[in-house]
């Protein structure tokens, strides 16, 4: 694992220290996490898109009331 260095305010930094303890994990892991998902991002909208284009053969046939659309 490589490490970085960041810099930001020491209030931010020790608030979010806090509400880590909180949940019970470390101001690291929560990082790794959010930096996982970052890096990820592009991937789900890729995957979105892929579907979306996989369903395009799909014809609700017209616009729908909101009455409609709540018909059970």
């Amino acid at each position: 694992m490589k490490n970085i260095t960041f810099s930001a305010d020491e209030k931010l930094i020790e608030k979010a220290r806090l509400k880590a303890a909180k949940e019970k994990t470390t101001l690291n892991e929560q990082f790794r996490d959010w930096l996982k998902r970052y890096a990820s991002e592009n991937d789900y909208r890729k995957e979105f898109e892929q579907l979306m284009e996989d369903l395009s053969y799909v014809n609700s046939g017209g616009k729908f009331t909101r009455d409609e659309m709540n018909e059970r």
